[in-house]
């Protein structure tokens, strides 16, 4: 059976799950294009249903219910404006940070506020080989579609956590972490980095917080131009070529 009406529960309730407080109280959130569901799939995360528009090639996981729906249906289970064939209901991993932190680059991000910023990080993090990604209540949802869509698969490859960030870089001092920040205030010579470093990244509009930067060591970007400072996800991808460039290795 095709379903063509927007109003049908099971495609209302899969909807529901584009708002954050859904997502949130569901323990589910949505994705979009055959690519990013294979992607899920291959990490081990359990897809919950699909729904493939008509007449679209995929071979579903044995885990998910399958629905079969309009094109108009799709595209009301999407933000992006072109969907590609396919949505899926995904069962989110959990965001506690881990008793121990694995060792190597962990990124860390101090209200980065955007979608597409924290995504695009999420990419970059993953292309440098990052052990893991630490992120602020304040931060965009790094399960929100088009974090999804920025981050292009990235979420599934490394592990991703919440927490107060404050009480986590205290602890992953304690774990022989070496704090580092992005800070237009801070030196332009990179200090001796050991083999595991937090490298934290401040948000749009403030950067990093009082309460963080007093936690790490500063350092700013050399720019010989006129720009006062560059976008969050721009900085966190020179940063992230730099620091991982010069730390030790094992």
């Amino acid at each position: 059976m095709i379903i063509e009406s927007r109003s049908n529960e099971r495609v209302k309730e899969a909807r529901k799950l584009l708002l954050r407080k859904e997502r949130k109280e569901s323990g589910l959130h949505l994705i979009e294009s055959k690519k990013l569901v294979a992607e899920a799939i291959a990490s081990g995360a359990r897809v919950v249903a699909c729904f493939v528009e008509n007449g679209f090639a995929f071979s579903p996981p044995e885990s998910a219910v399958v629905h079969v729906v309009s094109r108009a249906v799709l595209e009301s289970l999407c933000e992006s404006q072109t969907p590609q064939g396919v949505v899926a209901v995904v069962e989110t991993p959990p965001l506690t940070p881990p008793e121990r932190y694995p060792a190597g680059l962990v990124v860390v991000l101090d209200g980065v506020q955007d979608p597409g910023n924290v995504g695009t990080i999420l990419r970059s993090a993953d292309a440098f080989g990052a052990s893991g990604v630490l992120l602020s209540p304040a931060c965009a949802d790094p399960y929100a579609p088009k974090t999804l869509r920025a981050a292009m698969g990235s979420t599934y490859h490394l592990p991703v956590w919440q927490g107060d960030l404050a009480a986590e870089l205290a602890r992953m001092k304690d774990q022989s972490f070496f704090a580092l920040c992005g800070d237009l205030k801070g030196s332009e010579t990179l200090p001796e980095l050991s083999a595991n470093v937090a490298l934290v990244i401040g948000s749009e509009g403030s950067g990093v917080s009082a309460e963080v930067a007093s936690l790490c060591a500063g350092f700013r970007l050399t720019m010989r131009g006129r720009a006062e400072s560059l976008n969050a996800a721009v900085a966190a991808g020179v940063l992230l070529y730099v620091v991982s460039g010069a730390m030790p290795r094992a």
